[in-house]
């Protein structure tokens, strides 16, 4: 093999063969520590909520899931997809949900319709990609300006935020552990540290909570060392998926975000070739399938894009070497029950830092595309889906319930934000005009 001497970090490597396959198992398996804690964190959180999101089903669909957009890519880029956080706010509105069919309802009774709502979102990716493929990103992206995509991701955290300090609040201490942690890898951590704060804030208070005596092993000891995942197999209803729909306007700007990152991070230009059509594809089809058998919806990876940036290691081939490692870690009950364990301390705060962050992302989004609220039609744009999404949350339905449908407030702040923004004149947002502002979308640490 030629050139076997080059230095990892040092020189760009678009065809990891060279560096021989013990090196690109190791580069596999970063990938995979890489964005182990989060995809892992996203069925502990809904969890919580009371819907039963199983661990193993997460891992197996993260794996797949990105192979499946590789396929959809050409194997051209080197992209992760693992559990989309934007979601979980859709999650825990389908968990409160009381109304109509689901009145009386279990947790576990909800989850397929939940996922139902997922599968609906994922396709609706599919639909962006056929316009943009049709007409442009330019005449799309005027639907979706940041007056209306800021707010609602700002929404996304804040309707999630009650339940952070609740799990928080069983035990300040380990919460603060967790906190403190996260903020001083993330901000005076380097290199690997830097890109993993969330998975060290996890590790750290749990293991806290194993010295002090707070973590029950009795799951763990029960549960088996290989074992298959659990299935659950989506339904379908109007009312979950008019509570998750809307919520992947937001996760599809993130998608495109994260291309232009990862673009930028390997000097490859994957808007153009392989096209945001095909990687839109590639994330939506991961994300139904991924919903229908039982596993969150899927997201492009900044955490991967951050070791692409540290190893100078570009070759797709490497990211598939991890999608296998996950869905061999998938087959593992043993390793699953480990993380079910964990303390909802641990967790709160965790999600504290985690929900804050998704809102703040929002804050950026509006601040980086230097929205203007000098102007009325944008101040009126946000007041009301801030209202609306807030109001609609906290009131004794927590939903607007029109005949048999009941809409979450995220949904009925998502439909006016949208239509005000298409009737009100005065627009002043381009795609494609402000590189920074376009990629501003990102909900990782």
């Amino acid at each position: 093999m030629k050139n076997m001497k080059k230095d990892l970090g040092q020189v760009a490597i678009y065809d990891a063969r060279e560096l021989g396959v013990p090196r690109m198992l190791l580069l596999g398996l970063q990938h995979l520590f890489a964005m182990f804690g989060a995809t892992v964190l996203v069925p502990i959180l809904v969890s919580s909520y009371g819907l039963p999101l199983s661990i193993q089903t997460t891992l197996l669909f993260a794996g797949l899931g990105t192979l499946l957009f590789h396929l959809c890519t050409k194997f051209k880029v080197p992209a992760f997809l693992g559990s989309s956080f934007a979601f979980l706010g859709g999650f825990q509105a389908v968990a409160a949900l009381d109304a109509g069919k689901f009145a009386g309802m279990t947790g576990e009774e909800k989850l397929p319709y939940a996922l139902g709502g997922v599968v609906i979102a994922g396709l609706l990716y599919l639909v962006l990609a056929l316009l943009f493929k049709l007409v442009g990103a330019k005449k799309v992206m005027r639907f979706f300006p940041p007056i209306v995509t800021g707010p609602i991701i700002i929404l996304i955290g804040l309707n999630l935020s009650g339940t952070a300090i609740g799990n928080a609040s069983t035990n300040w201490w380990l919460a603060l552990v967790a906190i403190a942690v996260i903020i001083v890898a993330n901000i005076w951590g380097k290199g690997m540290i830097k890109i993993i704060p969330i998975l060290l804030g996890v590790v750290v208070s749990y293991v806290v909570a194993l010295i002090t005596g707070q973590v029950d092993f009795a799951a763990m000891r029960e549960a088996d060392i290989v074992g298959l995942q659990q299935f659950v197999i989506a339904k379908f209803d109007i009312t979950s998926i008019l509570v998750m729909a809307p919520i992947a306007i937001a996760a599809m700007m993130e998608h495109i975000g994260d291309i232009s990152a990862i673009s930028s991070t390997t000097g490859k230009n994957f808007i153009e070739d392989p096209g945001l059509h095909r990687t839109l594809l590639g994330d939506g089809l991961a994300t139904s399938l991924a919903a229908l058998f039982g596993a969150p919806a899927n997201t492009t990876y900044g955490e991967n894009t951050g070791v692409l940036a540290l190893s100078k290691v570009y070759d797709p081939f490497v990211i598939r070497i991890a999608a296998v490692l996950a869905i061999v870690f998938s087959f593992c009950p043993k390793f699953a029950a480990l993380i079910r364990i964990m303390p909802a301390a641990t967790i709160g705060g965790v999600s504290m830092v985690l929900y804050g962050m998704i809102s703040a992302v929002g804050v950026r989004n509006v601040v980086e595309n230097k929205v203007d609220f000098t102007k009325s039609r944008n101040v009126i744009i946000a007041a009301i889906i801030m209202v609306l999404a807030l109001g609609i949350s906290n009131s004794d339905a927590g939903c607007v319930t029109i005949g048999s449908v009941s809409l979450s407030g995220l949904a009925v702040a998502s439909i006016v934000g949208i239509l005000l923004n298409a009737i009100l004149p005065g627009k002043d947002y381009e795609f494609g005009k402000d590189e920074q502002g376009d990629t501003s979308v990102n909900f990782k640490v």
